[in-house]
């Protein structure tokens, strides 16, 4: 069990303080000063970021999702060709000088494409003011994954008319984050969190299925516990598996399934589910389930990362690591 010394001897950036706050976070972000702004005659949007801003792409996807208007989430150097004078692009870089953004933002001016872009500074807030392309400075908080509800909430509030959410589900969002604090945070560290009971059984390599509507949050889950725990960890989508991946099992190994799953999954989606349960405890394969909380898209995606985050950072302490140092990506960066 982790106690609270052993949390601050190894998050030494104090990581876990800012997911404490994640709830006022939220709510500060949407409530802040963001000068909002309309597109028009837009009919898709790409988003485009990598890693913890990537991230923030597949939630907005599938909050969109919900409306009639296209999306496209870009992580890597290139827009689709599909991308026209009806399109929005929306180029994330928390730190601002993501190289596969900076490109994205250079192509999309070069086109004259509508675009916006959202970063704490950076070479991408230095070109769109050099060249008159909107962007809103957002404050970086430590690292891109612990800015994260910072980012979404500012990006919901300024794009709200392009994004059409409902104050509601804001509203929904930051009480199901509070409710879900009071239960994983600092200030109840032993067996009753279900964030930290978890991550105690997480002793092998993750298999993370999902739903299609969920895939968001079991991604960001696998980049979480790549990046805080540095461990590997492994996702598919359930009704994909089926189709291949669950012939994995037939042999043994140190994976184990987690199954993330939404109360009102399509029913044949929830059909498939119980089949592979039944499949899990007939061939003796433990497994893990992990449920969303909330009504709207948002509360449930929200939430489910709030939750799966925090495990990644009680799996990092576990193992005695520091959960924010990414070593390995800044070997990589430093040669782009």
């Amino acid at each position: 069990m982790i106690d609270l010394k052993r949390l601050q001897k190894y998050d030494i950036s104090g990581m876990y303080k800012i997911y404490d706050q994640w709830p006022y976070i939220a709510k500060k972000s949407f409530s802040a000063e963001h000068q909002q702004i309309e597109f028009k005659n837009i009919d898709n949007i790409v988003f485009a970021g990598m890693g913890g801003s990537g991230s923030l792409g597949d939630v907005l996807t599938s909050v969109v999702s919900k409306t009639d208007l296209h999306t496209t989430t870009v992580k890597g150097y290139l827009l689709p060709k599909t991308v026209n004078q009806n399109s929005l692009i929306v180029v994330t870089s928390v730190s601002g000088n993501t190289v596969e953004s900076y490109n994205i933002l250079q192509f999309a001016h070069k086109n004259n494409f509508k675009t916006i872009c959202f970063s704490s500074g950076g070479k991408i807030e230095e070109f769109c003011n050099k060249n008159k392309i909107p962007h809103r400075h957002i404050e970086r908080i430590q690292s891109p994954r612990d800015s994260f509800v910072q980012f979404l909430f500012s990006m919901l509030k300024v794009l709200q008319t392009n994004i059409p959410i409902k104050n509601g589900d804001i509203t929904e969002t930051i009480s199901e984050l509070e409710k879900l604090g009071n239960k994983i945070n600092s200030n109840n560290l032993n067996e009753s969190n279900p964030a930290i009971s978890l991550a105690e059984w997480i002793t092998d390599i993750p298999m993370i299925y999902y739903p299609w509507g969920l895939q968001a949050a079991a991604i960001r889950f696998k980049n979480s516990l790549q990046e805080n725990a540095k461990m590997h960890a492994m996702s598919e989508d359930i009704v994909e598996a089926s189709h291949n991946g669950i012939v994995s099992w037939e042999r043994p190994s140190n994976v184990k399934p987690i199954l993330i799953q939404g109360k009102d999954d399509f029913i044949k989606t929830k059909e498939r589910w119980s089949i592979i349960k039944e499949y899990f405890v007939k061939s003796n394969i433990d497994y893990r389930e992990v449920f969303t909380v909330g009504d709207s898209i948002l509360a449930k995606m929200v939430s489910l990362i709030y939750f799966l985050d925090y495990c990644s950072i009680y799996k990092s302490i576990m193992f005695g690591i520091d959960p924010s140092p990414v070593t390995s990506i800044d070997f990589i960066k430093k040669r782009l």
